[in-house]
């Protein structure tokens, strides 16, 4: 297990931004990336894939929400893999540290591509289709980010992970 940077941990804690005390805007703005890159690439993917087979909106939708989650979670469950734990652990610690924010991410993603008007019906080559999309991700990530602060200041999502990488 590397312990490289325990000491960078240490110091959230020591400073009041880990699960005592609460957390800093710095390590919530630090972790929204990680979740929401699993999330962009899972939605992404979906979208193309759901559109490209000519899908009708609500399949494309359940697909590009179900590969967000998946994605969402792979990113931390091979992290917490690599630090050493084992499937039975990393599974549940990737479910306790992203579930909230990938469905916090998802609702706002998914709420803005479907009240844009015209997105929902975009082809790949469109680009509202895109800038409703990346649209979506930028406003989700301003919506999470608060609410990743106020979990990992209370011990849950990222700070269950943060000295697992």
């Amino acid at each position: 297990m590397d312990h490289s940077d325990h000491g960078d941990h240490a110091s959230h804690m020591a400073a009041g931004t880990g699960a005592v005390g609460g957390a800093s805007w710095s390590m919530a703005v630090k972790a929204t990336p990680h979740c929401l890159t699993g999330c962009a690439i899972g939605e992404i993917l979906g979208m193309v894939i759901g559109t490209a087979l000519l899908w009708g909106n609500v399949p494309t939708m359940v697909l590009a929400i179900s590969l967000a989650f998946v994605f969402g979670y792979s990113f931390t469950l091979f992290a917490v893999r690599r630090a050493g734990l084992d499937w039975g652990s990393a599974v549940k610690i990737a479910l306790a540290a992203d579930t909230v924010s990938i469905a916090v991410m998802e609702l706002v993603d998914n709420s803005i591509i479907a009240l844009t008007p015209g997105a929902m019906d975009a082809h790949l080559s469109d680009g509202l289709f895109w800038y409703a999309l990346l649209g979506g991700f930028a406003v989700a990530f301003l919506i999470t980010t608060p609410v990743n602060k106020w979990m990992i200041g209370r011990g849950k999502g990222h700070a269950v992970v943060h000295s697992l990488h």
